[in-house]
């Protein structure tokens, strides 16, 4: 099922005109398109995982439960960005993920956006348990966030919202 194992596959994206209010900076709701369209990507190419297809074929899907954004630096009109994606945990009935805005040279985190997906069964219209297929291509692509990633990153934002003015 998988083309490739990289836990956690990059995409560049150039900020668009329409996506930003008459400031220029990046709309606070289009963090969320861009972040969700480059998980999007990364599952069907990186993984071949294409939740759309087994949606159609197969009945099942992930539903958002559950978003956490925080925002740490603007993102303006025509500007490129990396978004970075991985599987941060799993259980038999969902999946977090996290998306990481950063510029384009990755020096500064832009955003960060954890997103919970329940595994629903669309005829039923209930949560659905994962098959032990998913669980087993789950284990091999789990970037746990431990204590010490967590409290890393927490420095590494604290010190970029320290470094933001508001006028």
């Amino acid at each position: 099922m998988i083309k490739e194992l990289t836990k956690a596959p990059e995409s560049q994206v150039l900020v668009r005109f329409q996506d930003c209010d008459p400031y220029g900076h990046l709309n606070n709701s289009k963090y969320l398109d861009y972040m969700l369209n480059v998980r999007e990507d990364h599952l069907i190419n990186t993984y071949d995982f294409d939740v759309f297809r087994m949606a159609k074929e197969e009945g099942r899907a992930w539903v958002v439960g559950h978003h956490e954004m925080t925002y740490v630096k603007p993102v303006f009109v025509m500007e490129k960005v990396i978004v970075q994606s991985r599987l941060i945990s799993y259980t038999e009935k969902y999946v977090q993920a996290e998306m990481v805005m950063y510029d384009l040279h990755k020096t500064h985190v832009k955003a960060v956006l954890w997103t919970k997906f329940f595994h629903f069964d669309i005829k039923a219209q209930r949560g659905k348990e994962h098959s032990e297929d998913h669980l087993t291509l789950f284990k091999k692509l789990l970037v746990p966030i431990g204590d010490e990633r967590i409290e890393r990153r927490g420095r590494a934002l604290t010190e970029e919202l320290k470094a933001v003015r508001f006028q």
